[in-house]
């Protein structure tokens, strides 16, 4: 076997690794986190408990870094969500816990399938409630510096929430961005939110499903749920209907869209009530199906922010209560843009005069609503789409190819 010279030469005095830098700067830095939190008010013996052996986690800093190349079409993410084996799970766990969910829904007014439906999305109904280290992964997060602060206040919390005995550290279990229990809370929705469902001194929304539900429901409650009113429908638009009437800055009376020839899916007239209103959703665009939502899709929203994640919630909901599938038949196949893609279409819809913002990669609503004035200057369906055939389009009308 030969031997390199570099092999045999003797070996330079050792230097610290960048790792073991890095971990002392780690250690240096809980020092301060230990401080600040003793400040509010922790045990100092809570807070060494949590931290023994607490160490950065590689992976939990690769899973924030990391940006999917596509983005999700809308029917991969919905049927995924709203599966017919989620559906029929979800309408077993109703059944089975009836008497529980049904004293939630009297409390809190939500349905015992709106409950369902978030439980089953979060965790699959408590199959996947993640495997993270909570402390260690918004430790990790809040040192890493990207969004320091807002990490850091999570960690602060979760060591209060650690400190009441709420949980043990070890058992104090969620996802790598700190998401937790049976519903996946943040630790300081759990610190305003959380409520302790079976009476027992302690709110554990990791194994107590009272608790969970609880939980659950009093904080829709407290973003605004209205009792009695649904999440929304899908509606049947007319002929030569005005998509530039769609999207979330478009709230009118009930009576309003029955006026304007929008009917239920299955043809059925809508169920004007008073005082209500609607915005028309089409989260695949024209050629998608339709959904006029109500004020409780804005609270569903307001636990996660993506019209796409609010209606898997409020359809699968439907499903669970018994309701059937979407009416129509639509085209599923539809293809995914990369990031990339839809920083190129803002930058084409900005160069055009449409003012789409600095492009970021995601479609939001500057975005959409420059999608809508472009399609409209071009007696195009004004849905706010992006898809390909949209990107391609742009593209021809940056470089003067024009008409389509």
């Amino acid at each position: 076997m030969l031997i390199s010279a570099a092999a045999s030469a003797p070996a330079p005095p050792s230097r610290p690794t960048p790792w073991v830098a890095t971990e002392t700067a780690f250690g240096r830095w809980l020092d301060g986190v230990k401080a600040e939190a003793v400040g509010r008010g922790v045990r100092p013996i809570t807070v060494d408990r949590a931290f023994t052996g607490l160490t950065i986690n590689a992976r939990v800093i690769e899973l924030d870094r990391r940006q999917p190349e596509f983005t999700s079409t809308f029917w991969r993410y919905f049927d995924s969500a709203v599966s017919e084996t989620r559906v029929a799970n979800g309408r077993a766990m109703v059944a089975r816990h009836r008497p529980l969910l049904a004293r939630v829904s009297r409390e809190t007014g939500v349905p015992a399938e709106v409950l369902v439906a978030f439980w089953g999305i979060e965790t699959n109904y408590g199959g996947n409630t993640g495997g993270f280290n909570v402390i260690e992964a918004l430790a990790t997060l809040a040192h890493d510096g990207r969004r320091g602060a807002f990490f850091r206040d999570q960690l602060i919390t979760a060591l209060e929430i650690l400190d009441e005995g709420h949980i043990s550290p070890a058992a104090m279990q969620g996802s790598w961005a700190g998401a937790m229990g049976q519903m996946q809370f943040m630790p300081t929705t759990f610190r305003d939110h959380a409520v302790d469902g079976s009476g027992d001194g302690r709110k554990d929304i990791w194994t107590s499903l009272p608790d969970a539900f609880a939980s659950a429901g009093a904080f829709l409650s407290r973003l605004g749920w209205r009792a009695g009113e649904g999440w929304g429908r899908q509606v049947r638009l007319p002929a030569g209907y005005d998509y530039a009437l769609s999207g979330l800055g478009h709230w009118q009376p009930l009576a309003t869209w029955a006026a304007m020839g929008v009917t239920r899916a299955d043809g059925g007239p809508l169920r004007v009530e008073d005082g209500r209103t609607a915005a028309l959703v089409l989260p695949a665009g024209y050629r998608g199906p339709a959904f006029l939502v109500t004020d409780n899709f804005r609270v569903i929203m307001r636990w996660n922010n993506a019209s796409v994640y609010a209606l898997a919630v409020g359809h699968l909901s439907d499903r669970v209560a018994g309701r059937g599938p979407l009416i129509g038949v639509f085209d599923r196949d539809q293809m995914p843009l990369r990031h990339s893609d839809v920083e190129a279409m803002q930058g084409l819809l900005n160069r055009l005069g449409y003012e789409a913002g600095p492009p970021d990669g995601r479609v939001g609503p500057n975005t959409r609503a420059a999608i809508k004035r472009f399609q409209a200057a071009r007696g195009l369906p004004a849905d706010g789409y992006a898809d390909p055939v949209l990107l391609d389009r742009l593209r021809r009308a940056a470089a003067g190819q024009e008409p389509f």
